[in-house]
């Protein structure tokens, strides 16, 4: 199945709203009288870089409260039990990923047990990945309310459930999202992309990095490429580096010479953009002017 989708960053703020970040920026550093005046010119662009640097965190807030994707397998079917089960389960996932940031959690016996995995990404504060994850288990049943194996991910967090136990198996069933403009230079850019991707696979498969890699390359003196993937944390280290490396040898398919590409595999998640999208963020680079709009395609 394919769908496109278009992302404006400046369509998420209204004037008034940007007002209100300038004023309040401008009231936390003004300084009364003539000192207000000394190094008016520094004090200008620190205020600018601060105005940006608010609207594009609250950008990738914005981003990262949409639901990405769902996915409900129509084979599977629920019943009052099963549905119980997953209504109790839910509770368990949401405050044990909030608490560690990654839970697996079965409930129920026979054959209408429930299993079920949650994580957010490794890069994300407390408070963002609790609201993600509580997010997340409020929309699941809805997204998929007949089916018993029923999957949601947000840019923050993932949450799977299903009868049948799948706990540790590699499933690389999911989506690829991948930006609709080229880059000017593939054969520079897919040079440093592999080798980007290679080292933070690399990270990702230690197990104090807990399946999470994250880096930068410079592409020129003013544009940098931004990688990330993680793989969820029931899986082994080889099927880690098993799902990363089927998700990067897609690349050429789904996002061949692309500015951006996100693959969302229900055990492992990649990601690269030539603007700063995970934390802590790069304050030196900006995404105003990038061209978001994406297409998205089911595999």
């Amino acid at each position: 199945m394919v769908f496109s989708t278009q992302h404006s960053v400046g369509s998420c703020f209204t004037h008034k709203q940007v007002m209100l970040i300038v004023s309040h920026i401008y009231h936390k550093y003004q300084i009364i009288g003539v000192a207000f005046c000394v190094s008016a010119a520094m004090n200008i662009l620190s205020i600018f870089s601060l105005i940006l640097l608010s609207l594009y965190t609250l950008s990738l807030r914005v981003e990262s409260s949409e639901i990405s994707a769902t996915s409900c397998n129509d084979d599977t079917k629920t019943n009052p039990t099963i549905s119980r089960n997953i209504d109790s389960l839910l509770p368990k996932l949401v405050s044990g990923t909030i608490r560690h940031g990654f839970v697996a959690a079965s409930h129920g016996q026979d054959g209408y047990k429930v299993y079920g995995v949650a994580q957010c990404r490794g890069d994300v504060n407390s408070s963002d990945c609790a609201s993600c994850i509580k997010d997340a288990a409020k929309e699941i049943k809805p997204a998929c309310p007949s089916q018993s194996d029923a999957r949601i991910w947000y840019d923050y967090c993932f949450l799977r459930y299903s009868t049948g136990n799948f706990l540790g198996e590699v499933d690389t069933s999911g989506v690829y999202f991948y930006n609709v403009e080229n880059v000017t230079e593939p054969g520079v850019f897919n040079k440093r992309l592999g080798s980007l991707m290679d080292e933070i696979r690399s990270e990702a498969v230690r197990p104090r990095s807990r399946g999470l890699g994250r880096g930068r390359r410079d592409l020129s003196d003013f544009v940098k490429l931004y990688a990330l993937v993680q793989c969820m944390r029931d899986l082994s280290e080889m099927g880690c580096a098993q799902c990363l490396s089927i998700a990067v040898s897609n690349f050429p398919t789904f996002c061949g010479d692309k500015r951006g590409c996100r693959v969302l595999y229900s055990s492992c998640y990649v990601r690269y953009e030539l603007y700063p999208f995970f934390f802590p963020l790069d304050s030196a680079s900006s995404r105003f002017g990038e061209d978001d709009r994406v297409v998205a395609v089911r595999i």
